[in-house]
């Protein structure tokens, strides 16, 4: 079909598509007229996604501002949400919508479970391309009742938004709570069992008595190996048998000035046999004189070498006593190390106790700020109001629209009509109808008045 035989049809056939047109347009108004009025509100809310959070003092990122966005409308159309707002409005509370969920359900299904969908249905939620603001708007036959819907849309999704962003840390709260009172345990056990152990051993300072033992037993060690020294010398002098070579007996005033006596006496009678006689009465008393002072000597050099046996003997029982005081005290130095060793991993693990502790508590503190939180990043911007002006129907729009599909419709109406019935309209209508070729055409002649 050709353009001008498109335009002839609509030229003989234009009544069937002004019709069609007047119809379509006059029923569009019609039904836009008799549709009762819905009024659309609009409440706006604002989400800082910029400044860090409250809470975990994260910021996000700009690549992510997109993902958060679509989120945070995904939970103003959430079920939670519009649950938030039947029990914010108290809906759940008027008769006559416990009589329709009553009427729909029979009691079946619960009532907020109920109201939630068919709040959303008439739900929309518009986020800015440009900007972190959201618009929450409601579609109502009632203007204050759709703005309390928008409004109390925009107040559920903040206290919600602030509840997921609480409830994590409540719960890691709980958690550290119970860890922080195990952790207690803990070191409350670890600081009792090292008390236990410091009373049952005596001590107080492990290392300051340690330090002291050690002293003593380096100062016994010393002790024992002076009278070592001084015994093994005595035991030569006792072993030598030589007394006039030993040192006491030398250097002793007494038998020094008993020798030089015997020595003189000695001389004297000598000269005496000489001169006088055996039998002389000086030769005798020199004699006696000369046995007096070889007694004395000798009286004299066995109590030296007594004193030395006597000191020799001393030694002996110093050294054992010695050799006895510093195994005990090396077995208590040993006792007090072993002990002390005790004590530092008994310390140790009370540190440890004490670390975990601490960082547990702090740890517990944080979450529980977190948890009582009741600051969030999404704040009202503008409050829905009571609109003046319905939102529905678009009587203009609607009649633009009809004017549209009513002219397809004549249109379409009259090729439909043409093809039923079919008439020559010109000349190329004759020549594909009868498939032979036109030799001449006769014009329409004019009529005149």
């Amino acid at each position: 079909m050709t353009l001008t035989q498109f335009l002839l049809i609509l030229k003989a056939r234009w009544w069937v598509a002004l019709l069609a047109l007047a119809l379509t347009v006059l029923t569009t108004l019609g039904v836009s007229l008799y549709l009762p009025k819905q009024y659309t509100a609009s409440a706006a809310v604002v989400v800082d996604v910029r400044s860090p959070d409250a809470i975990t003092g994260i910021a996000l990122g700009g690549n992510v501002n997109a993902s958060y966005m679509a989120t945070q409308v995904d939970i103003i159309n959430s079920d939670r949400v519009a649950r938030t707002v039947v029990q914010q409005l108290r809906m759940d509370q008027s008769p006559a919508i416990r009589a329709d969920w009553q009427e729909a359900t029979r009691g079946q299904m619960p009532l907020v479970d109920w109201l939630a969908p068919l709040l959303r249905r008439n739900l929309e939620v518009r986020p800015s391309r440009e900007s972190n603001v959201i618009s929450i708007q409601y579609t109502g036959a009632d203007p204050a009742f759709a703005a309390a819907v928008a409004n109390a849309f925009a107040n559920a999704y903040i206290a919600v938004n602030l509840d997921l962003r609480v409830a994590p840390a409540r719960q890691f709260a709980a958690f550290f709570e119970e860890q922080t009172q195990a952790a207690r345990v803990r070191l409350e056990g670890a600081q009792k069992t090292l008390s236990d152990y410091l009373r049952e051993s005596g001590m107080t300072s492990a290392d300051q008595r340690l330090d002291v033992e050690t002293a003593r037993l380096n100062e016994i060690s010393s002790q024992l190996t002076t009278i070592q020294g001084l015994t093994t010398d005595s035991g030569s002098k006792r072993q030598s048998g030589q007394a006039d070579t030993l040192v006491e007996v030398i250097s002793n005033p007494l038998i020094n000035n008993l020798k030089a006596d015997v020595a003189r006496t000695e001389a004297k009678l000598q000269e005496a046999s000489i001169h006088q006689g055996p039998n002389h009465p000086t030769t005798q008393r020199l004699q006696q004189e000369l046995a007096t002072f070889k007694a004395q000597l000798d009286a004299e050099t066995r109590q030296v070498i007594s004193s030395v046996n006597t000191s020799y003997q001393v030694g002996r029982q110093r050294e054992q006593q010695l050799q006895a005081a510093l195994a005990a005290q090396r077995s208590r130095v040993l006792q007090l190390n072993q002990q002390r060793d005790e004590v530092l991993v008994l310390q140790r693990e009370v540190d440890a106790a004490q670390r975990a502790f601490d960082a547990v508590s702090a740890r517990a503190t944080q979450t529980n700020v977190e948890s009582q939180a009741n600051q969030t990043n999404v704040s009202l911007l503008t409050a829905a109001v009571a609109p003046l002006d319905h939102s529905k129907p678009k009587v203009f729009l609607n009649l633009l629209v009809s004017v549209f599909l009513g002219t397809l419709l004549g249109v379409g109406l009259a090729l439909v009509l043409e093809l039923i019935d079919r008439r020559v309209r010109s000349a190329e209508d004759l020549t594909e109808t009868l498939g032979l070729p036109l030799l001449a055409t006769i014009a329409q002649a004019k009529v005149r008045a």
